[in-house]
């Protein structure tokens, strides 16, 4: 069984904002396996689907960002699901809009969502999809951009990055995690 989680902040006045990437990455997975995440239960709207056989929970924790841990343990260790069948989807200022970047372990960086999942799982060995959503203008509150929602001119390309994720994520539980590596790893370097 595979635990997909999507990072974000829940209420309506952090939709679309780029720290809600990886819920817009779980809702474009979500209408890819035509899955509802609805349901809720460990401080989560939760869904079930099926990826190449295998059983997944899609999980958008409704704890906002900063605590995202306790929700992802809390249904790890209700399904007993191992740190290496988790799969994070979550923003990233260090890419450039749209580029999408798959390891499977690694420090959290400066996402404090990552630091509260490195915290609550004990370990940083848990595969991550992170969606680019640009460098934050110089001299602008970091808070303040990554609550920010994208420009017109941005919002066509991160679709496209939320359908690819989308797609890398499937493809991480189909073919394994190198092949989704390979592919999209070096996808934007190509353009």
């Amino acid at each position: 069984m595979f635990l997909i989680a999507g990072l974000g902040n829940p209420g309506k006045e952090y939709e679309n904002t780029r720290h809600n990437a990886g819920f817009m990455v779980l809702d474009a997975l979500a209408d890819k396996l035509g899955a509802d995440i609805s349901e809720k239960k460990h401080k989560a709207l939760c869904g079930r689907a099926v990826i190449g056989g295998q059983k997944v929970i899609l999980l958008k924790p409704q704890t906002y960002m900063n605590l995202s841990g306790e929700s992802i343990r809390e249904i790890a260790d209700f399904y007993k699901i191992e740190p290496e069948n988790i799969i994070i989807l979550c923003d990233d200022i260090n890419l450039s809009e749209g580029q999408l970047r798959i390891r499977l372990k690694g420090s959290a960086g400066d996402h404090n969502g990552l630091k509260n999942i490195i915290s609550h799982l004990r370990t940083q060995e848990f595969p991550r999809i992170r969606i680019g959503v640009g460098e934050k203008p110089r001299g602008m509150d970091l808070a303040d951009y990554v609550l920010g929602r994208f420009p017109k001119e941005q919002q066509a390309v991160m679709e496209e990055a939320y359908r690819d994720a989308a797609d890398a994520a499937c493809m991480m539980i189909e073919e394994g995690a190198d092949a989704a590596m390979n592919h999209y790893n070096r996808k934007h370097k190509e353009n």
